[in-house]
């Protein structure tokens, strides 16, 4: 392919974007296909000669699309929303583009020193504690991580470190081994999976706080856990928080939490992935007091803040505990400006080496929506939801299971959980709008998340309309 060919296909693939995009709530939103189907319809090796552009186009629609779940359907209603937005793809073209490899400053000074400022802007938009922004003179800043997972584990492995270390300050006797066979991390048995992962690959005991009534864990009930671990002489070192919890939207008491976890020296994470981008909202920003005791603070603009994946925003109090905790200068890698105080190399930051110049699509959509379009993008998925738990109650069959906070509706059928469970697979098999569950005090719930951009309040009531159907249908079918 030619630049000339380049120029032509590439205005063809945008057209093809624009339009699957715009006619997605067309097609099923989830996919009728078995388990291995896609491999029968294209050759087993790969082809000695080249095939023609259009042939492979023919052949996206034939193998690919019917087994993709279309997220940006506004019949999505599964998970937590995935971003996405027209300026963020142009972006993503263009860092396609460059194609650079932003490790260190000197690898593209751009990619690190735009992705440092926008950090910087979207935690003014947060109106994070001024330590968490780098500016010229600041210790903290952040950084764009993969997933909330990665932030999870590197924050974890930068608190084992200065656990360590600490311990070692006035015990040099103590062996790393001895210490951290003594570790223990902390998060809410409403925590994500991903923060039990982190502790298996950083290789720390894990404890669930049980939350309360609300699903968030309060300060109390982890002071008892701290005193009861440490009198059996363990070392608490760490507390992922959750903001925003997956099964329910819940959020840990961080104002009580954070105290406690600075008078025990203890690193506390916060993970807000899917809220953290209503904080931009003045409302909102209330359920974020308590960040100032935080040593990390996390969430996804990948999630809801019209970003494509992937784009996880981590800030950090003191960038040397994250920094001093991976940092390794073989001589392939240095350069003349590293030990400048107003740039850092992101590859200290992170796990892996390499790193796209994702800070662009920030840039490109926090420039083409501004603080407000944001914000009305925002304001507006909660509205949706409001709508939709209001329906929820105005039928007696069904229960509301959490509090509405934001973009989720947490419900099921009254009754046993088989009843809800059967719904479920009605509304799977239907493949007209597509839910996941999650487990509440024991009940079995249906989560109903609005996710994409062009989600409407007509595809709530039809997606409403399509559940009152079905339990309809089941419940007469049942007597």
């Amino acid at each position: 392919m030619d630049t000339a060919e380049f120029r032509r296909r590439g205005k063809e693939m945008v057209d093809y974007v624009a339009d699957y995009l715009d006619n997605v709530e067309q097609r099923p939103v989830y996919p009728d296909v078995e388990p291995g189907y896609l491999r029968s319809l294209i050759p087993a090796e790969a082809p000695l000669e080249p095939e023609k552009y259009d042939d492979i186009m023919t052949d996206v629609e034939r193998v690919i699309m019917p087994g993709v779940t279309h997220w940006h359907s506004p019949y999505f209603y599964a998970y937590f929303p995935t971003a996405s937005s027209y300026p963020s793809m142009l972006a993503d073209m263009l860092c396609t583009a460059i194609g650079c490899i932003g490790f260190s400053w000197a690898a593209s000074p751009a990619c690190t020193e735009l992705e440092t400022v926008m950090l910087d802007w979207l935690g003014k938009m947060l109106n994070l504690p001024e330590d968490f922004i780098a500016g010229t003179e600041g210790q903290g800043g952040g950084v764009i991580q993969g997933t909330a997972s990665e932030s999870t584990l590197m924050s974890m492995l930068a608190a084992r470190c200065k656990a360590v270390r600490r311990i070692q300050a006035s015990n040099p006797e103590k062996s790393d081994a001895d210490i951290l066979s003594k570790l223990v991390a902390y998060t809410s048995d409403q925590a994500h999976s991903s923060v039990e992962r982190a502790a298996l690959i950083a290789g720390v005991m894990i404890k669930k706080v049980p939350a309360d009534n609300n699903y968030g864990v309060e300060g109390a009930m982890l002071k008892r856990m701290l005193e009861q671990d440490k009198a059996d002489g363990l070392i608490p070192f760490y507390l992922c928080a959750t903001l925003g919890t997956t099964p329910s939207c819940a959020f840990d008491h961080i104002t009580e939490l954070g105290p406690i976890c600075n008078e025990e020296q203890m690193w506390m994470h916060i993970d807000a992935a899917y809220a953290g981008s209503a904080f931009i909202c003045p409302e909102f920003r209330p359920l974020l007091n308590g960040v100032e005791f935080a040593d990390s603070f996390n969430f996804n603009p990948h999630k809801w803040l019209l970003v494509n994946f992937d784009c996880s925003t981590m800030w950090v109090k003191n960038r040397e505990s994250i920094i001093g905790a991976f940092k390794m200068e073989p001589l392939y890698l240095k350069h003349e400006n590293q030990e400048s105080g107003l740039i850092t190399d992101y590859r200290h930051w992170q796990i892996p080496l390499g790193r796209r110049f994702r800070s662009l699509k920030m840039w490109f959509v926090f420039r083409m929506y501004g603080l407000q379009g944001l914000q009305d993008y925002i304001r507006k998925h909660v509205d949706l939801a409001k709508e939709f738990e209001s329906l929820v109650r105005a039928d007696n069959r069904f229960e509301i299971c959490a509090k509405v906070v934001m973009g989720l509706v947490c419900f099921r059928l009254k009754g046993s959980n088989e009843l809800s469970e059967l719904l479920l697979k009605k509304i799977t098999k239907s493949r007209e709008i597509h839910l996941v569950p999650c487990q509440l005090s024991a009940r079995f719930v249906l989560r109903f998340a609005i996710c994409a951009r062009t989600t409407e309040s007509r595809h709530i009531q039809h997606a409403w309309k399509h559940i009152t159907k079905l339990t309809s249908e089941m419940l007469e079918h049942r007597h």
